[in-house]
């Protein structure tokens, strides 16, 4: 018997205007580390692969064809971190090194700060809670205040939702409803 078929999302690819200034960007702001680089041969440009994790050779890669004047089609790019005051350091190297338009999201299941890179691309770092609410669902989050608050806000604002449940619980509809699909 073969395993069920499961495909992941594993990484992200975008086109850039200046590779090297992007490359510095997302490894100062994420720990990304270069683990390749060189001109493509199917896609004849030049690319830097990046990756924070020994398992994945690449969770992003850079390809330096963007056009000058050309817009961002990234509708966001999403790093997960484990802790409020990692979000918090996300804010801090995000703005050091460059980024723009930085806004707080609760979403409900997870806390959420999004900014635009160099380039105008928007990424999202965020940090995933354990309850579970319809999305999108957005309330202003303010990272300078107290863990505790936070959290005590993030349960209450979850809890006058009518769709609220722990993250369990929806976890296993949806591993119902996908066994049913």
């Amino acid at each position: 018997m073969t395993a069920p078929y499961t495909p992941r999302l594993a990484h992200f690819g975008m086109f850039c205007r200046d590779l090297p200034g992007l490359t510095a960007f997302y490894r100062a702001v994420f720990d990304l580390h270069e683990t390749d680089s060189g001109k493509g041969f199917t896609f004849p440009f030049d690319i830097v692969f990046l990756s924070a994790s020994p398992d994945q050779h690449h969770q992003l890669v850079l390809a330096s064809t963007r056009g000058a004047d050309a817009p961002s089609t990234v509708m966001q790019l999403s790093f997960m971190v484990q802790s409020l005051d990692h979000l918090r350091e996300a804010r801090r190297r995000a703005l050091a090194h460059g980024a723009t338009a930085m806004r707080g999201l609760n979403h409900g299941n997870a806390l959420s700060i999004y900014f635009a890179d160099p380039e105008g691309n928007t990424v999202e770092c965020y940090l995933d809670t354990p309850w579970y609410v319809k999305q999108p669902h957005g309330d202003p989050l303010d990272l300078d205040r107290d863990d505790a608050d936070i959290w005590a806000d993030t349960e209450r604002l979850c809890r006058a939702d009518p769709s609220f449940m722990p993250v369990g619980q929806w976890a296993a509809r949806f591993a119902a409803r996908a066994r049913s699909d």
